[in-house]
């Protein structure tokens, strides 16, 4: 068995599948996590604000989103500064992405066309970073994975 995991592409194909399971399943901890922390921000909030459906605080949730982004930018940048193996920061990568081009579509929705311009240039520069610093394969593939997997995803008409 460790003679078989000593071919790359045999390493590889196991790293991409890694990327695959393990990313899916951080990003669902990640909206379980966003749930948990916008539920207990909205039941103290909720004390002395009035957040009813018709209330007219209309950025309460955009800052509640703003606030969970920054949570994310905090962890990924304790995550990407550590001396973690690549597999794992590449595994973590799935969240940050997703995070970012769904915030996109959660504040540009109404217009498509720059949804897909803006997370394109995301991820095209993401992409042009990892090449210009020489990362390794690993990274290109958790972005690609995800922006793909969403675009298809909205394209079908999902919803988050």
């Amino acid at each position: 068995m460790k003679q078989l995991l000593k071919k790359p592409i045999i390493k590889n194909i196991l790293f991409a599948l890694a990327i695959l399971m393990f990313g899916y399943i951080l990003l669902i901890l990640t909206f379980i996590f966003d749930t948990i922390y916008q539920g207990i921000i909205r039941n103290i909030a909720g004390s002395f604000l009035n957040l009813s459906p018709d209330s007219t605080l209309y950025w309460f949730s955009p800052v509640m989103h703003g606030s969970f982004v920054l949570i994310i930018w905090l962890i990924s940048w304790f995550i990407f500064k550590s001396k973690l193996k690549k597999i794992y920061k590449a595994i973590y990568l799935v969240i940050p992405t997703a995070v970012v081009l769904v915030t996109l579509g959660m504040f540009l929705y109404h217009w498509p066309i720059l949804v897909y311009t803006i997370g394109s240039l995301f991820c095209g520069s993401t992409l042009y970073y990892f090449y210009k610093t020489n990362q390794p394969w690993i990274y290109y593939y958790a972005v690609i994975l995800v922006s793909i997997t969403l675009a298809i995803f909205t394209v079908i008409g999902g919803e988050i």
